[in-house]
């Protein structure tokens, strides 16, 4: 077992930093998109992760390397489904975020 934990941090080390942090990115992209698809949508969480993943996206500009554009691309098409979900769903089942990166869900 700590053969394994000591060969997995040396991969991590070797890494570049990018690729590490672009990976967590798409991980927080997923997140963002399986509470989108919750039936009903999880909105307020689907909101923190698609605010989480703009903070990096968009913080880290020009540092993701070759994944971002895919990066702001995704964040993009989260943010349209969010508005598109948020807004077809009835008041009473919007949800109740910090509406500084997400939009107004009103």
């Amino acid at each position: 077992m700590e053969g394994r934990l000591s060969e997995l941090r040396r991969q991590l080390a070797e890494a570049p930093a990018s690729a590490v942090v672009a990976n967590h990115c798409f991980g927080m992209f997923e997140l963002a998109a399986l509470h989108l698809s919750q039936q009903p949508p999880k909105l307020d969480d689907a909101r923190l992760a698609i605010d989480a993943l703009g903070c990096l996206v968009e913080g880290l500009e020009g540092r993701l390397g070759d994944q971002e554009p895919a990066l702001k691309e995704g964040l993009t098409q989260l943010r349209l489904a969010f508005v598109q979900i948020n807004s077809a769903m009835g008041p009473a089942q919007r949800g109740n975020g910090d509406e500084r990166t997400t939009g107004p869900t009103d």
